[in-house]
């Protein structure tokens, strides 16, 4: 989890100090988080003694007397508590996915094998959670996970919020919503995007498991080589 902090921190996929990741103890109530408060060192540089134990209710178990649940803790709780499928969530705030929202422009299908894996991400639906209020109170984090039926859901003048079976896929569908809305920001900047063909959407519809899972170990070792992990 710390790795993965430090990995979308480089990336500037954040802001500042900003963001969490959190992580289900399997077979429990629980997850791990990364912690905020006066000791905290900020995401792009968190230790793993930044993490903490917190309880489905958003109060801290265990961890150093100096840190406590971030917030918006209740994200990742409300999440946890409605999706079984969920073992990782990340909540960040890049710059350009929140311009998209700002501006209440939708994300397009505009490639196709130059990332199949993000298209793929994009038609399978990525919902925009219509409020920008800090999600603090356990109705606020019903609320939320309600809005995030799939792998990601961008939220308006806020940032993103992320989730996958690991730590590992979370902080890789992240950094994909990321490249969707930096290539179609840079499309627009250049004209009038268009998405790909109907029936090329189709194909990356039907997408490819296996491919998926082959891919996402290097993809996620390359990460960690780029941002200095390795």
């Amino acid at each position: 989890m710390a790795q993965a902090c430090r990995i979308i921190g480089k990336l500037d996929l954040t802001k500042a100090a900003t963001g969490h990741i959190s992580a289900r103890v399997p077979g429990t109530d629980t997850i791990l988080i990364r912690a905020r408060g006066p000791g905290e060192s900020g995401v792009r540089f968190t230790k793993p003694d930044d993490v903490i134990t917190v309880g489905f209710d958003g109060k801290k178990i265990a961890g150093r007397a100096d840190l406590e649940p971030p917030q918006e803790v209740f994200i990742h709780t409300w999440l946890y508590r409605t999706r079984a499928d969920i073992g990782a969530v990340l909540h960040a705030h890049p710059k350009t996915p929140v311009l998209f929202t700002i501006c209440n422009k939708p994300l397009l299908p505009i490639y196709g094998a130059y990332d199949p894996s993000s298209v793929r991400l994009l038609l399978e639906g990525i919902p925009t959670y219509p409020r920008s209020i800090t999600v603090s109170n356990d109705a606020l984090g019903k609320e939320f996970a309600a809005a995030m039926p799939g792998r990601a859901c961008l939220m308006r003048g806020h940032g993103i919020t992320t989730c996958g079976a690991t730590v590992e896929e979370a902080t890789l569908t992240a950094i994909k919503v990321n490249e969707l809305a930096e290539m179609n920001y840079r499309a627009h900047l250049l004209g009038d995007p268009q998405p790909i063909p109907a029936d090329e959407i189709a194909h990356f519809k039907a997408g490819d498991k296996k491919s998926k899972e082959t891919h996402s170990a290097p993809l996620w070792r390359y990460y960690c080589s780029l941002a200095g992990e390795e």
